[in-house]
């Protein structure tokens, strides 16, 4: 999901006149890189538990999949925009398609944990070079009015139906085994004859920008996305039973990111042309909706990441299955979005992400009632076949509802918060405004999803423990090694969804914290917010 505004807003010049189907085929090169953006924040959820046995990530650690490809963007998406500005957009996304097409392949033919995850990353860095040109390119390519307009409406609903389709995407492919290679390893090479297409059209029907000379802020976004991942990197390090919270490394690493953090807030007051103008939080609503878009991404993440992990790990559902299960996700967020849309021209922003974020808690709260029946007679029965936990868990009743609430509630939260954080800013530097909630958005999603990964962690260790002792009370004739690793493998199914759902109960009061500052902080009145606001501002 993203959050930007058009280039017309930061300066760029106007198209060349171009044909009816030269911008035809233009939007389809944009739409096309943006695409493959967004489908890669989640097509590889559904394939994580594959990636994990077949390449040996641990548990904890399967986490970075999804987290090391969101810190890259968010933390160097900023940049990324600079360098359009100041290089030429269209030049800007091919360099980035091209590094994403690069890190693509690699991580399709990945042969080891270090592989694929530095693989995620430089996906990150080419998905913040290509997405803020993408959407600068419109502006530069199609002239104003009408033909620009659609432009935007259609590329901005690539991003809201782009999650969930990433996740459908990501269970077909997953599901595609032969002798020649593994299904997962096709969410990500399917991202190389796609971009190579775009890479290819692009010269011929895409305009280039003026470059123009602007203050990169290069230590900044190096300071804060170093800050970043080493706070992330001490979250995962300290779910890990090797280590723990009291381990030197893990100190230093949460110690050091947030010292990096304090370095990141002291640069951005001193240089010129700040990535992160800190004047953006002089207004308190405006403050309001960052640390929210901070904190509400966690509950998507979460959700898409120990969801996914139950439903085809204890379930035992396909990967095509699980894919499926999240289209109604899109249904809630454009149901969100519309009624967002309609409610801010008659309620002030404060009720309205009131209840987007009371929605999204209820949501996980909801999630955090999934539970299987651990008693250890239970726990040898699905061990031996004679019993299994998918009727534990009724979709229908415990997982589908409550799917379609939370995107509801993010649908109410993502369109009101942007029209508040750009609120009040000149329509010059409106980019900036949209740009920093974006930042938001990916950073606090990874951070929170680091965060809830390490409280499952030490709650599904401390399940198994208690499953363990109670098998061991049982007594009786030790059973074989194949027996016993049957049973080990129920124990740390059972055991990993006490830990999700107690991740999702965590979750819910991140959520509900969040809810109390919007209903006592966010100030700005609906009649503040104008129609003309709404131009441009994409949302996904």
């Amino acid at each position: 999901m993203t959050t930007s505004t058009p280039a017309s807003e930061t300066g760029s010049s106007e198209p060349q006149t171009a044909t009816h189907q030269n911008l035809g085929i233009a939007l389809v090169v944009i739409c096309l890189a943006q695409l493959m953006v967004v489908l890669d924040a989640t097509i590889a959820n559904i394939a994580l538990p594959y990636i994990g046995d077949d390449l040996g990530i641990a548990q904890n650690n399967l986490q970075w999949v999804v987290t090391g490809y969101a810190l890259a963007f968010g933390g160097l998406l900023l940049l990324g925009g600079r360098l359009g500005d100041q290089f030429g957009r269209r030049r800007v996304f091919m360099i980035g398609l091209i590094v994403f097409i690069v890190a693509s392949a690699i991580g399709g033919l990945a042969q080891n944990e270090t592989m694929l995850l530095s693989s995620r990353a430089l996906q990150g860095l080419g998905a913040a070079l290509a997405s803020p040109a993408a959407l600068a390119l419109i502006t530069t390519t199609f002239p104003a009015g009408p033909q620009r307009n659609r432009a935007f409406s259609i590329f901005a609903a690539l991003a809201g139906i782009g999650a969930a389709f990433g996740l459908v995407l990501g269970g077909w492919l997953t599901g595609i085994e032969s002798d020649t290679i593994q299904g997962w390893r096709l969410t990500f090479l399917i991202n190389v004859p796609i971009g190579l297409v775009a890479v290819l059209l692009a010269p011929r029907y895409l305009d280039e920008s003026r470059p123009r000379r602007v203050a990169l802020d290069v230590p900044g976004a190096i300071i804060g996305t170093v800050g970043i991942v080493s706070l992330v990197y001490g979250f995962s390090r300290a779910g890990e039973e090797a280590h723990g919270w009291s381990d030197p490394f893990t100190l230093l690493a949460l110690i050091g990111g947030a010292a990096l953090l304090v370095a990141f807030v002291l640069v951005e007051r001193t240089v010129r042309n700040p990535l992160m103008p800190l004047s953006l939080f002089a207004d308190r609503a405006r403050s309001i909706a960052f640390v929210t878009m901070f904190i509400t991404p966690a509950a998507m993440f979460a959700m898409f990441f120990f969801m996914s992990l139950v439903l085809q790990n204890v379930s035992g559902w396909s990967p095509l299955h699980t894919g499926l299960a999240f289209l109604p996700f899109t249904v809630g967020m454009i149901g969100g979005a519309t009624l967002a849309s309609n409610l801010i021209t008659r309620l002030d922003p404060r009720y309205i992400v009131g209840a987007g974020t009371l929605i999204s808690g209820f949501s996980l709260l909801m999630f955090s009632r999934i539970s299987v029946d651990d008693s250890a007679s239970n726990i040898l029965a699905v061990a031996s076949g004679d019993a299994g936990f998918a009727s534990d868990i009724d979709f229908w009743v415990k997982i589908a509802p409550f799917i379609v609430t939370m995107a509801l509630g993010m649908g109410l939260n993502f369109v009101t918060m942007t029209l508040v954080a750009v609120h009040g800013i000149p329509a010059e530097d409106s980019g900036i405004g949209s740009g920093v909630l974006n930042t938001m958005q990916q950073v606090g999603g990874a951070v929170g999803l680091a965060a809830l990964s390490t409280a499952a962690v030490h709650f599904t260790r401390d399940k198994a423990e208690s499953i363990g002792a109670s098998l061991q009370s049982m007594g009786g004739t030790p059973p074989s090694a194949a027996a016993q690793k049957a049973i080990d493998e129920v124990v740390g199914q059972a055991a990993f969804t006490e830990g999700a759902s107690q991740a999702f109960l965590i979750g819910a009061f991140m959520i509900f914290g969040a809810s109390a500052l919007v209903w006592a902080f966010m100030n700005t009145k609906h009649t503040d917010l104008h129609a003309d606001e709404l131009e441009g501002v994409h949302v996904g």
